[in-house]
């Protein structure tokens, strides 16, 4: 594959190598002149103008709350108003995820509800006061107060002192017609001032403007990244909660692909060998009774039965090849994948770069994902060659297949892309496909390596 397509093609982590690394060819302008235009520095720019007032209630309310819940600890009101206080900030954190996933486009899953053990509300009480998630709401309503403020004023200030600086040729009549001045005032005291009125000043204003949008634009977004990050740290579910919920998700697609691999098994078996050696057993019947009476007949079918042996013998083989097949086992991934190689219907070149092999799970993962996607180059592709990568980076198995064909092969299209990349996910791997219409096709699948 170096040979036929560079170097590069191996990296998916290369610039230009990943999903959409062709767009920004085709944009007519740099990035930092379209920055202060796209829809996404004015949603974020709306965003950090809405954070001014809404955190300004959220940080009042809480430490209300919090100040009045503490002083009331005395009594037995403090503790139930704590938690009310606390369950509260739960309610104004999931505005604040919508507002988030409206403006920033960030999708932040909403956390596990607090349920009591008994469903009372002595038990409720203890649940949200127990609850990390209701303490990290608390403080996020603390914590972005200060940093909502600064980022009004830096991104106001700096947005609006810009597009005045820039559009300024365009109103600098109003100056002398309506305020009595030459323009705007740069310096001024008692006997001497500077006013901004001369075309080549009118100019220099103007482009210091341009500079200033530019810039803002990119302090707009840094600005939103933080509260991306305080969403995110401060109002999603904790790491522990996500990965206990990925892990539920992995095991039932593992549990599903396991009753479909039965499923498939037990079909073929049974339209299949089965069928054959059903019906190799009734051929074998009726030659036994035309044993003595027509030897010839008899010896046909025998003929005939022989036949239908091997034939359900190969199906056998290709069965057990397909639960796993014992040159994975006994050679590894290189002369494993160089049979799948053999029987695809376009020449394939395999280049497997690995020192040591990795784990028996993984290995027959690798085995059939790149089996699933050779299958696909000769259903589909409409290919005249192809080629297999494999090589480790750091502690991820790389596979990559490549072929010259049409292209146009879709994740999103419900096709088996879809279901491999369930089977890899439930690994914790990565498939991406970049294949433009046209083609060429290029499938990198991610695994953990296990060894």
């Amino acid at each position: 594959m170096a040979t036929a397509y560079g170097p590069d093609t191996r990296d998916p982590q290369r610039p230009g190598n990943g999903p959409g690394g062709h767009l920004a060819t085709g944009r007519v302008l740099p990035a930092a002149l379209r920055a202060p235009f796209e829809a996404r520095t004015w949603r974020e720019f709306a965003y950090l103008m809405l954070s001014f007032p809404i955190s300004t209630v959220l940080f009042c309310f809480a430490v209300t709350m919090t100040s009045l819940s503490a002083g009331l600890l005395v009594t037995f009101l403090g503790v139930p108003l704590l938690a009310a206080g606390l369950a509260a900030c739960r309610g104004f954190g999931m505005l604040e995820r919508a507002r988030a996933r409206g403006l920033l486009k960030l999708d932040v899953a909403d956390p596990a509800p607090v349920r009591g053990r008994t469903g009372g509300v002595m038990s409720w009480v203890g649940a949200v006061l127990r609850s990390g998630v209701s303490w990290r709401h608390l403080l996020y309503s603390l914590l972005h107060f200060p940093w909502a403020v600064f980022a009004f004023c830096v991104s106001l200030s700096l947005w609006a002192w810009g597009w005045a600086a820039l559009t300024y040729p365009l109103y600098a009549w109003a100056f002398p017609a309506y305020a009595g001045i030459d323009g705007i005032q740069l310096y001024g005291d008692g006997t001497h001032s500077v006013y901004l009125d001369s075309p080549v000043e009118l100019a220099l204003t103007s482009a210091a403007g341009l500079a200033v949008v530019l810039g803002t634009a990119w302090v707009i977004r840094g600005l939103a990244a933080v509260d991306r990050l305080m969403v995110t740290g401060l109002l999603g579910p904790s790491r522990l909660a996500t990965r206990v919920t990925e892990l539920e998700s992995d095991r039932g697609v593992v549990v599903d692909t396991a009753a479909a691999d039965l499923r498939r098994i037990e079909r073929d078996l049974h339209d299949g060998a089965q069928a054959r050696l059903v019906a190799l057993a009734m051929d074998l019947g009726l030659a036994k009774e035309k044993l003595t009476d027509d030897p010839e007949a008899a010896a046909r079918m025998v003929d005939e039965a022989h036949g239908e042996v091997k034939v359900a013998l190969q199906e056998l083989r290709d069965l057990a090849r397909g639960i796993h097949p014992a040159v994975l086992t006994d050679r590894g991934l290189d002369a494993a994948l160089s049979a799948i190689a053999s029987r695809c219907t376009v020449p394939v070149t395999v280049e497997v770069d690995l020192t040591s092999r990795p784990a028996q799970a993984i290995e027959g993962i690798a085995y059939f994902t790149v089996s699933e996607l050779l299958q696909n180059v000769s259903k589909h592709a409409r290919a005249t060659r192809a080629s297999v990568d494999v090589w480790r980076s750091a502690d991820r198995l790389m596979l990559q297949v490549t072929d010259n064909g049409r292209g146009g092969a879709d994740l999103t299209s419900g096709s088996g892309l879809a279901g491999l990349t369930e089977r890899l996910d439930a690994v914790d791997g990565v498939l991406v496909v970049e294949s433009p219409a046209g083609g060429p096709t290029k499938v990198t699948a991610e695994l953990p390596w296990r060894g």
